[in-house]
């Protein structure tokens, strides 16, 4: 019998070297398919369940402030106090800083030491009184012929001038008083006060730097009550109203349940999203929620 040579011998398959290479594609091919299935059940599932919120009423909103104020000063100067920082409550009219003030302090001082002089109006009265009783002398004293026409016409018109310089003290008095109150308001401008309720979100500048008329000082946030901002579709137009009412759930960590009342309702629609925009209004009295938090709303009554 004829022996085969080796190297004309067929190896058998499992005498074959294995091909680690197509192996690991072949494995790498399996996990990314399972990856991209994995991907699109969970994006079949949060479309499904955005679906399943809108069949319910519930839309995606954002809570946010309902005003944002940068505060300036309407002259310039060099600021003296700077009375809040970053996270201060403040409400309305609280002095939240000052500027250098003692140039206006002391007109103040001048004009209310210049409202408060009345001894020209007391002089004017009583050179006043004087003239009427001289006056009256003067026309006894012509009836009975003892002073001549001249003199007795002297005395009268002496005594109507001083009347008008009665008047003219009362009037520069008056005048006193009106730049007294010109002072006071000059020196207001120096004061910067809060015209809202709200929580300071930004400090620009501090104590002995200047301040401009075109810079603002700090930024204030009302938070109290909060807007919701929310696009619902189209089919909503008109079964959504001004004054009604919805339920406000806030993303974790805060959560909760609240409710809120809804103020506007555009009237001039997003074509390109095909969308509505509504306004709510969400009282924070305690400050409890904070803004720049997305939410969901829900329109009771609306699926």
């Amino acid at each position: 019998m004829r022996q085969i040579p080796a190297s004309e011998r067929t190896p058998s398959p499992r005498a074959r070297p294995l091909d680690f290479g197509a192996s690991y594609a072949v494995s790498d091919v399996r996990c990314r398919g399972l990856a991209v299935l994995a991907l699109a059940i969970l994006a079949g599932a949060g479309c499904a369940d955005a679906q399943e919120r809108k069949s319910q009423g519930q839309f995606d909103c954002l809570i946010q402030p309902k005003m944002v104020l940068k505060l300036g000063t309407s002259v310039p100067g060099l600021l003296s106090e700077m009375l809040v920082d970053r996270g201060d409550i403040i409400k309305k009219g609280d002095v939240v800083a000052r500027l250098e003030s003692g140039v206006e302090q002391a007109a103040v001082s001048l004009a209310k030491a210049r409202a408060e002089n009345e001894a020209t109006v007391r002089s004017s009265v009583a050179k006043l009184e004087f003239q009427r009783r001289k006056d009256e002398r003067s026309k006894l004293l012509r009836r009975n012929d003892s002073v001549s026409a001249a003199v007795a016409d002297e005395a009268e018109t002496s005594a109507r001038v001083a009347e008008q310089d009665v008047e003219e003290a009362k009037v520069n008095l008056a005048i006193a008083g009106l730049e007294l109150a010109r002072a006071n308001e000059v020196l207001k401008l120096r004061t910067i006060r809060s015209p809202i309720d709200g929580v300071v979100v930004e400090r620009k500048l501090g104590p002995g730097e200047y301040a401009f008329d075109q810079a603002h000082l700090l930024t204030v946030s009302q938070i109290n009550p909060l807007l919701v901002e929310v696009y619902v579709p189209l089919g909503q137009f008109e079964k959504i109203r001004v004054g009604a009412s919805a339920e406000i759930y806030p993303e974790d960590p805060v959560g909760g349940r609240y409710d809120a009342l809804v103020t506007v309702v555009d009237q001039v629609f997003d074509a390109a999203s095909g969308t509505i925009g509504v306004r709510l209004e969400l009282p924070n009295p305690n400050y409890a929620l904070p803004a720049g938090l997305k939410c969901r709303v829900r329109f009771p009554g609306i699926g």
